[in-house]
């Protein structure tokens, strides 16, 4: 079972968030010269990426990456990677090594072979995966009734392109493979309606009907859960 930190806002699960990552990505440097972190987009972990910002680090030993990423210009609104430089790569931690998943290909599916051979000289396990959920189960870019979901869930890659069954913009996304291919799995949820998922997941059932139980209903990776009630 995951262990979970409650906390009354997110404000408060966001600053925790953001202590165990730095705690641990230290470890990392410590013991074996380079950290390895993936972050989701979205509301949610922008605070998380904000504070973890002004701790100090070793920023030129930590790779930065993400879950997914939308099939968009790295300027656009709809960009993760737009978050995450201007939210942790920020001053000293500007010296991080950023790791797209958006390339200059027309589409995700043509991209996704250069994305692969990007991921896959990475150092795997990634230290710390910090995972997000939607209010349908989804994780990462991996979708109920989604078209790519059983190869996301089968796929040995690292990465796969992906359509949403609603949400915009095709995706590049983690397999499972790679999400289990971690150290650490973390996950904020936030408010009522995705407490109730969550704990729906938990409650056992396909993956396929809820992705975000590849993470949660494993034993191979120690799973930690914030859960703002506000």
């Amino acid at each position: 079972m995951p262990t979970e930190h409650i906390f009354a806002t997110g404000a408060q699960a966001a600053t925790d968030i953001a202590a165990r990552i730095a705690t641990l990505l230290s470890e990392a440097i410590t013991e074996r010269g380079v950290a390895t972190l993936a972050v989701s987009g979205g509301r949610s972990p922008r605070p998380v990426l904000e504070a973890l910002s002004k701790v100090p680090l070793d920023w030129t030993k930590l790779i930065v990456t993400l879950v997914d990423e939308r099939w968009v210009d790295p300027v656009s609104a709809d960009s993760n990677e737009r978050l995450v430089r201007e939210t942790l790569l920020q001053g000293p931690a500007a010296a991080a090594r950023f790791v797209p998943m958006k390339n200059g290909a027309a589409d995700a599916y043509a991209g996704q072979s250069a994305v692969e051979a990007d991921f896959a000289a990475l150092p795997w396990p990634f230290d710390i995966i910090l995972l997000g959920m939607g209010d349908d189960g989804h994780t990462a870019s991996l979708f109920p009734e989604g078209k790519e979901l059983a190869e996301g869930l089968s796929s040995q890659a690292y990465t796969i392109a992906a359509t949403p069954p609603v949400a915009p913009h095709p995706r590049l996304s983690l397999t499972a493979h790679a999400i289990l291919q971690s150290r650490h799995i973390f996950l904020q949820i936030g408010g009522a309606g995705k407490k109730a998922v969550y704990d729906q997941a938990l409650a056992g059932g396909p993956i396929e009907e809820l992705p975000i139980r590849l993470a949660l209903l494993q034993d191979k990776v120690p799973v930690e859960v914030w859960i703002a009630e506000s």
